[in-house]
């Protein structure tokens, strides 16, 4: 038997269906073109900006950052005058006299190196420190990482620089150098900080106590200094 069978169809693919292939991509619309290359156009404006400002800041900084001899003499870590609490943002500098007539810098520094011993036995225990302690031939001594709080100016402690200075005698008054070598560290740790004269405090500010003495007795000597320190800052 002969079967004739009808013959298979050849398949095609039409034209239309193949042509997806080669549609021509459509063309954005000319606003959003100019839209598009103006936002690059500012991203690149703010990008050479950002660096040409940060280069200024920072050649102003090295520029202008006065040099000074600081001699590092941590304490150790202690609960008294060492606790290692982080000091996160500074707002301010907080000006001490030792109120101990005669004693130098380190006699201070020791002072408060000592208190987990002179504490012992004690029931009102004794709590102080500072960053900083100025001697009478005005040396500065560091007590304190500049990251870490101290044990000096009460309620500003968290956001305070402090600065402990000697004196020779019992009016609280600062010698000569002393007093220069306040000048000269607090004119840095402004720069430092980014702080004027207006953030400088003495402890009295915070708490009513007389510290510094001379200066709280003598209010002009204490617009004396401020003044002088403005002229070092913007000269």
């Amino acid at each position: 038997m002969i079967s004739i069978l009808p013959k298979r169809r050849r398949t095609t693919v039409s034209s239309k269906k193949r042509k997806y292939r080669f549609l021509p991509q459509k063309k954005l619309p000319r606003c959003a073109l100019v839209i598009s290359g103006t936002a690059v156009f500012i991203l690149l404006l703010c990008v050479v900006i950002s660096f040409f400002w940060q280069g200024g800041q920072e050649e102003k900084s090295d520029k202008i950052l006065p040099q000074i001899n600081i001699q590092t003499k941590l304490l150790k870590k202690n609960k008294y005058s060492r606790p290692g609490l982080p000091l996160k943002k500074v707002r301010g500098i907080v000006v001490h006299y030792t109120a101990n007539p005669g004693t130098d810098a380190m006699d201070n520094r020791n002072y408060f190196n000592n208190l987990p011993k002179t504490n012992k036995g004690k029931e009102q225990k004794t709590y102080a420190s500072s960053h900083f302690i100025i001697g009478l031939e005005g040396q500065i001594v560091q007590c304190i990482p500049l990251e870490e709080m101290s044990y000096a100016s009460n309620d500003r402690n968290s956001d305070t620089i402090s600065i402990e200075c000697c004196h020779p005698d019992a009016t609280g008054k600062f010698n000569t150098v002393t007093y220069q070598a306040l000048l000269e560290l607090t004119t840095y740790l402004c720069i430092k900080y980014d702080l004027d004269e207006g953030d400088l405090l003495r402890h009295y500010d915070v708490t009513g106590k007389l510290c510094p003495l001379y200066f709280v007795e003598h209010e002009s000597e204490w617009e004396k200094f401020l003044v002088q320190l403005k002229k070092r800052l913007v000269g």
